[in-house]
């Protein structure tokens, strides 16, 4: 299995950002720091995002994220 890490070091969200998976299939937020549990915006995917078949940073797969403000985002695979 794999962890996907993605950190926003900005203050600014960003929107559509593609980032390569290793697997098809579902990608479940299983960390999002800026979550309003933590006491953000709650920025973020909505606890899931579907792996696109669009060959991304030499991985087979991609999502587009969206990266909360100066927070991170752990993506772990459904599988």
């Amino acid at each position: 299995d794999a962890v996907v890490c993605v950190f926003n070091f900005t203050p600014a969200p960003r929107e559509k950002y593609r980032i390569g998976v290793p697997w098809p299939g579902r990608y479940r937020e299983a960390l999002n720091s800026d979550a309003a549990a933590y006491g953000g915006s709650n920025a973020g995917n909505g606890g899931a995002i579907e792996a696109e078949s669009v060959p991304w940073m030499g991985r087979p797969h991609s999502v587009s994220l969206t990266l909360p403000p100066l927070g991170a985002i752990f993506l772990l695979p459904d599988r």
